[in-house]
């Protein structure tokens, strides 16, 4: 069968079957999880998101869902859809994988705070922490109202790797 041929089926819905056979390990859809973890596009903190992550002893743990300026994206009138894409895949993840906390992690020198706020918004490193605390409290009480079951952790990374917990 083509690669074609295949993703036809996987497509068509013969999708969990069919692609546990053509790429063992990669469906492995159902079950348990425990987070959904919610970052930026930004490919400077890839390597270092996954160190993090990992660090936590959360491999394979977590769903990753990512929106230039995560929390900022989720919430933002400007790009709708953004939004519409986080709410979907969180009740996804919590119907399909069980999760029980959300994980929001935006980080520093964000481009879409640029965008989206205005330079001057984000222009010092208070003003920077301010803007990511108010948006990333924002976007856990839009959670909470949603699914008051979820624990939300938040947290801002730095464009050294390092983390710093948001109360």
């Amino acid at each position: 069968m083509s690669r074609r041929g295949a993703f036809g089926l996987i497509a068509l819905g013969g999708g969990v079957s069919l692609l546990s056979t053509l790429a063992p390990g990669i469906a492995r859809a159902r079950g348990h999880t425990d987070i959904l973890l919610l970052t930026c596009m930004d490919y400077r903190l890839t390597d270092d998101t996954i160190s993090y992550m990992e660090g936590r002893g959360l491999h394979d743990k977590y769903d990753h869902v990512v929106l230039a300026g995560a929390s900022l994206g989720a919430l933002t009138d400007q790009f709708p859809s953004w939004g519409e894409t986080f709410w979907s895949h969180l009740d996804v993840a919590i119907n399909l994988h069980s999760i029980h906390k959300v994980m929001v992690i935006d980080h520093r020198d964000c481009g879409a705070y640029k965008v989206i706020l205005g330079a001057d918004a984000v222009d010092t490193p208070e003003k920077e922490l301010a803007i990511h605390t108010q948006e990333l409290h924002a976007l856990r009480d839009a959670i909470k109202r949603r699914h008051d079951h979820l624990e939300v952790e938040l947290a801002l990374m730095a464009l050294d790797g390092k983390v710093e917990d948001i109360a």
